[in-house]
This record gives structure tokens, C-alpha cells and sequence, in this order.
């Protein structure tokens, strides 16, 4: 089981994050405090609080769907910001 701690600033992002996690064939989990939603619902990833940090977990292995959460890393969005 592979965790990553991300963030979702946007709800454009958030869009984003669930269109590349239905791509993979894999359970992926979205958490925050003690709710767990499916990442490949939108309804569920747009019900967390974005202004927070999330963490990612799936079991699978899908290279496109790793380099992204490394683009939406808590690390990566103080860069950008």
C-alpha cells in the first residue's frame, strides 16, 4: 500500500486529480481526519475541506498517476504559489 500527502488548492484541480485516478484499475483513497472517500468520485473528493492536506492511498502501480501526485505534493504547491 503506497501513501502520498497532496493537496487539491482548486476545484479545477480536483477535477483534475479524479479524472487521472479513474484512469487506473486500481482502489485509490482519498483521506482526511477520519473520512475516507474514492478518489474516482467527484462528489466525494469536492465534499473534503481543499484548503487541507490529503492523503493518497492505492495499492497499484501506475507511473503517469505517481508523477502527478508528485506535481500536487503540499511541497510542490508552496513552490507554485
Amino acid at each position: 500500500m503506497k501513501e502520498k500527502k497532496i493537496m487539491l488548492p482548486t476545484i479545477d484541480e480536483a477535477k483534475k486529480f479524479v479524472e487521472k485516478a479513474a484512469r487506473c484499475d486500481f482502489d485509490i483513497d482519498v483521506f482526511y481526519n477520519r473520512v475516507t472517500i474514492d478518489a474516482k468520485s467527484i462528489l466525494g473528493v469536492l465534499s473534503l475541506d481543499l484548503t487541507r492536506v490529503l492523503t493518497v492511498q492505492y495499492s497499484g502501480e501506475d507511473e503517469a498517476f505517481e508523477e502527478y501526485l508528485d506535481t500536487i505534493t503540499p511541497e510542490a504547491a508552496t513552490v507554485a504559489a
